[in-house]
């Protein structure tokens, strides 16, 4: 029997819509916007994205698929919740778009992915 949590249930989707919709909200909206006027930041997501879909998305397909959103929503709350272990802070106010931290960069990355899997904040 399938468990309530895995992956593949229907609770385990839509929390983790959720959980990206609420990402983007509070940090993709702004972001992505700044990225489309910022190439440095573009790039940056873009190697970001990359990243993240390769150590989500297995073997031959990993450059062209986009990861689920419950992956997608559990590795964005691992990134935050090891970014706050080890000291982190979410900002406070207005996130300066400009220079974002590595943490910031990475979670933004995770909204464009949660964007191609049709979430919507």
């Amino acid at each position: 029997m399938k468990s309530l949590f895995t992956a593949g249930s229907w609770a385990s989707r839509r929390s983790a819509r959720r959980v990206l919709a609420a990402l983007l909200s509070a940090v993709g909206r702004a972001g992505l916007a700044a990225a489309a006027d910022r190439p440095g930041l573009l790039a940056a997501v873009d190697q970001h994205t990359a990243a993240v879909r390769d150590a989500l998305v297995p073997g031959p397909a990993a450059g062209r698929s986009t990861p689920p959103p419950a992956l997608l929503a559990a590795y964005a709350e691992g990134v935050r919740d090891a970014a706050v272990e080890h000291g982190w802070q979410p900002p406070a106010g207005p996130v300066d778009w400009s220079a974002p931290d590595w943490v910031l960069t990475r979670l933004l990355a995770v909204c464009a992915l949660a964007r191609e899997a049709g979430v919507r904040p």
